[in-house]
């Protein structure tokens, strides 16, 4: 394979929701850059999955709370396999609490990893992808559900999502898509962690179809919004919730 074929560069994809994200890219023919933090373990072992499938990844490592961090990111993946075409911005954290029991510390983590960064890594895309090119965003369906206990996180998605409107219509004219994809409760590490399994249960019971989402009900909607059939489609928000809210 050349430096031709396009190239994605997916961030928190070494477990989780990203991982499979990036499995899904690299089976439809892209190279992936494997976004990771700390986890270069994790992230290692999905580019080795990647590679032993037959395709082409590379992990790449930034801490996106530090504003120099996404032209670092889309340098090391450009360096690494070639211009890229497609951002996923994926990564995030929660810290769930009443707002009036919020600690500054978790208030600007979230923000800064939420929804300054992902901004950052959009305005970077903005500068260097091809035409042609696609920004796909993770929000969340907490926008909608509104749970307690949500509201800082809630409101960096609900940015987000204001943010990738604004941006589908300034690239327009470039013929570069921004779209966001908001899942529903996903199990995965980050929405499983400090959480009974009474309450799992009880949020799995609310979605109609009596279980919570996994990684390979969001892939294939990011991996469509990514590829050249999603063309005509910018500026919108995909609720991939299994018809909770």
């Amino acid at each position: 394979m050349t430096h031709r074929q396009p190239v994605a560069l997916v961030t928190g994809a070494s477990r989780g929701i990203g991982a499979e994200i990036a499995r899904r890219l690299a089976a439809d023919g892209f190279a992936v850059a494997v976004h990771y933090v700390r986890s270069s373990r994790a992230a290692e072992a999905v580019a080795a999955e990647i590679r032993a499938a037959g395709g082409r990844a590379e992990p790449v490592q930034a801490d996106l709370a530090d504003p120099a961090a996404a032209a670092a990111l889309f340098a090391a993946a450009e360096a690494a396999l070639g211009p890229v075409h497609v951002l996923v911005a994926n990564a995030g954290m929660m810290a769930l609490s009443p707002l009036e029991a919020l600690s500054d510390a978790d208030l600007e983590a979230q923000l800064a990893l939420n929804l300054a960064a992902p901004l950052r890594l959009m305005r970077e895309a903005a500068r260097r992808l091809p035409r042609g090119g696609r920004i796909v965003a993770l929000s969340s369906s907490v926008v909608g559900l509104s749970q307690p206990g949500y509201g800082v996180y809630a409101a960096t998605k609900a940015g987000l999502e204001a943010a990738t409107r604004v941006l589908a219509k300034e690239l327009g004219p470039k013929g570069i898509a921004v779209n966001a994809v908001a899942p529903g409760p996903v199990a995965t590490e980050l929405f499983l962690e400090g959480k009974s399994d009474e309450l799992v249960a009880r949020i799995a019971a609310m979605n109609p179809a009596g279980r919570l989402g996994a990684p390979g009900d969001i892939a294939p909607v990011v991996a469509f919004l990514a590829g050249p059939d999603a063309a005509w489609i910018s500026g919108q928000t995909i609720r991939a919730n299994g018809g909770v809210v």
